[in-house]
């Protein structure tokens, strides 16, 4: 800390443990001033579940006010899209979430479940056939979440690798890498633009198609909205999933006992799911901020009107006012809802397609495999280190 400013280069990545800065400015300064890596001046970070809740469900703090602006951030380029449904506020976002929503009705996911098992259960039988021992994450955790998120929006195979490698490339947080991350994203703009506009004169039965067909009222998606809604769900559907099934299954393997409850009680999958995604530390640090749009006091600090204003979900996740005993992995507990999928009117919408794959993929994994252990030491798994995410590069395993 220096002048009161906490320097916040949120490059921790030691396996799945917990940020040793973050969990020191939620105890000592849950609302604090910190500098990032890129963008120009400060910005508040604020760390408390109570907290984070109220900024991001009070309309005193803007998303969209940050469009345009050199904001405090952990890569190059901005990630945001200025039309994206992620950086509009209330009244406007409601009608694009009413909109989206239908395309994550509970029967279109019981759809897109069918498909995801298919999926998963060719990928389970190439790792069989490759035989012990194979990398999980080359065989299952990479692939799943890309696979299954084109299958749904019906995107062709020989296009995939290249818009995975740019969705990629928006990821990275080295400096030198801006250029190419402003050149990822024109092309992945313009992919989607073209993509989804065939989709509107000819739609078939995939996501992209209900989004365009979807209607609340007179009320219907516009080609821009489409196109940057098909762009956010395809970066946000497949690599936050892709690393979580890796950081679950790390955390499986390395807990053995954790597994073999699942395997005794899979009916309770669905409930440890969602206590594995608040106990993880799924990234390095924050996200899209928002501005204050006039002063407002959090927890004793006045934070100012113009004010950039970030928030941590992971310390939320980790904050013993809200959870008893935070820093422990507890199958059973129920209360209160984690923000792993953030909260307020920017939680995720894709969030339940996002806990069916994973319930697909790892009840399939520990069903399929009971004898599944890493066949290195936990301490020689290699982690990311170049990206805003936290995840194992690769997991070998033996079974």
């Amino acid at each position: 800390m220096e002048s009161d400013v906490w320097t916040c280069p949120f490059d921790f990545a030691q396996a799945l443990e917990f940020d040793p800065m973050l969990k020191r400015l939620l105890a000592e300064e849950p609302v604090a001033r910190i500098r990032m890596p890129y963008g120009e001046g400060e910005a508040w970070l604020v760390t408390r579940y109570e907290d984070v809740r109220t900024v991001t469900t009070d309309r005193r703090f803007s998303r969209g006010a940050v469009v345009g602006r050199d904001y405090p951030r952990m890569t190059p380029e901005p990630i945001i899209q200025a039309e994206a449904i992620n950086v509009m506020d209330p009244p406007a976002s409601s009608r694009l979430r009413s909109l989206i929503a239908k395309g994550f009705a509970p029967h279109h996911v019981a759809r897109m479940r069918v498909r995801t098992q298919r999926v998963v259960d060719e990928l389970l039988d190439r790792m069989a056939e490759h035989g012990a021992p194979a990398d999980l994450v080359g065989h299952v955790a990479s692939p799943l979440p890309m696979t299954t998120i084109c299958e749904v929006l019906d995107i062709p195979e020989a296009d995939r690798s290249q818009l995975r490698a740019n969705a990629w490339t928006m990821m990275d947080v080295g400096a030198s890498g801006r250029e190419a991350a402003v050149r990822a994203k024109t092309e992945l703009r313009a992919y989607f633009t073209t993509l989804t506009a065939e989709r509107r004169r000819n739609p078939g039965d995939d996501l992209i198609s209900t989004l365009a067909l979807a209607r609340d009222g007179d009320e219907v998606l516009n080609d821009q909205e489409l196109a940057v809604m098909a762009m956010v769900l395809l970066i946000t559907g497949q690599d936050t999933t892709s690393y979580e099934i890796g950081n679950i299954s790390y955390t499986l393997l390395t807990r053995p006992d954790v597994a073999a409850e699942l395997r005794a009680r899979p009916e309770a999958l669905p409930q440890a799911i969602e206590e594995l995604l608040r106990y993880i530390p799924f990234r390095k640090g924050v996200g899209i901020p928002r501005v204050a749009m006039e002063d407002v006091q959090l927890s004793g600090v006045t934070i100012k009107a113009g004010d950039m204003v970030h928030v941590s979900y992971l310390t939320a996740n980790r904050d013993e006012r809200k959870f008893e005993r935070s820093d422990e992995l507890d199958l059973n507990r129920k209360s209160p809802p984690h923000m792993a999928f953030g909260w307020g009117s920017h939680h995720c919408l894709g969030a339940p397609l996002a806990a069916m794959e994973l319930q697909v993929a790892l009840g399939s994994l520990l069903k399929r495999f009971p004898q599944l252990m890493l066949a290195v030491p936990s301490e020689e798994v290699r982690w990311n280190t170049s990206s805003i995410w936290r995840y194992p590069v690769a997991l070998p395993v033996v079974w």
